[in-house]
């Protein structure tokens, strides 16, 4: 982690009131993911020590720019166009938080610590801000646009998730190149499993239709089929780059899989009408049964045998 110059370094009561600092923010960090996401939560604590705190510190600022255009901000009774300024500020705000030591927000505090480790592009983060945008004027999307939009809102989230998992691992280009189009895949996935579980609240109190060819009259069982298809190629692309992933970070990412896969099969056993009426999840059994896999299986996967 690069230190600024003008961080005191002699001085242990200053040193320990950053350090103190640091771990509040952490903290900060972890509440929001528990509070939000009992599946990324549960798939996280399978994650290496450090590369658990980077993720939870990432999910973090990602949770609070959703917040931002999901409808909190218009139940505090803000206009979209305040809404707008408010997610230019956090982006502005988000930009800047990797070259500063000391940011007075604690989850941006606890985000510009994981970016400054894990040497984040900006542009990952200028094309997450982009497809929030959409969020606040865009409510329907034809193939290209929709493809836009969940490379901005997921496949660069999956990228950056991928830079705390290999900051400390490196890999070859080659393997990189397998990692960053398996982490796009993911990424992709689960933003279109999403899609489909809260397609009720996406459709009728946020009036957006993410999906392409998807009109008022909402999801039929022939596009449903369609999409789960889509979902179990993402879901098998990002599979075969999982054996390259460090061992720090394997469990992990194999229980967030399998948690999703779950979903999508039990997504396509509900009827299409009865995804705009109820909203679909895993069992708190079968998830401890899907993560308990994963862990066991982690270690066992050789690198050899992937792709």
């Amino acid at each position: 982690m690069h230190i600024p110059e003008h961080e005191p370094k002699s001085d242990p009561v200053m040193v320990d009131y950053l350090d103190r600092y640091d771990r509040m923010s952490v903290k900060a960090a972890r509440t929001v993911i528990t509070a939000y996401s009992t599946s990324f939560s549960l798939a996280t604590s399978l994650l290496g020590k450090a590369i658990r705190t980077d993720i939870r510190n990432l999910y973090a600022m990602v949770r609070i720019a959703d917040e931002i255009v999901d409808g909190t901000a218009e139940a505090a009774g803000h206009s979209r166009e305040v809404a707008s300024d408010l997610l230019d500020s956090y982006e502005q705000a988000v930009l800047g938080a990797p070259h500063k030591r000391f940011d007075v927000d604690p989850v941006l505090h606890a985000y510009g610590c994981t970016a400054r480790r894990c040497d984040f592009d900006p542009a990952h983060v200028r094309a997450f801000f982009s497809s929030m945008r959409r969020d606040l004027s865009q409510t329907t999307y034809d193939p290209d646009s929709f493809e836009d939009y969940v490379y901005g809102s997921a496949e660069v989230i999956g990228l950056l998730c991928l830079s705390v998992f290999l900051v400390d691992n490196p890999v070859t280009k080659d393997e990189r190149a397998r990692l960053e189009s398996g982490a796009r895949a993911l990424g992709a996935a689960f933003q279109k499993i999403n899609f489909l579980r809260d397609l009720g609240e996406d459709s009728m109190t946020l009036g957006r239709i993410y999906f392409p060819g998807m009109g008022e009259d909402g999801l039929n069982e022939q596009h449903k089929d369609r999409l789960i298809a889509d979902i179990r190629d993402d879901l098998e692309h990002a599979r075969k780059a999982i054996p390259l992933l460090p061992i720090s970070a394997r469990a992990g990412v194999l229980a967030a899989t399998g948690l999703f896969a779950e979903l999508t099969e039990r997504l396509a056993a509900t009827p299409a009408a009865e995804l705009s009426t109820q909203r679909i999840s895993v069992p708190r059994r079968t998830k401890a049964v899907i993560t308990a896999r994963a862990l066991a299986s982690a270690p066992r996967i050789n690198r050899r045998k992937e792709g």
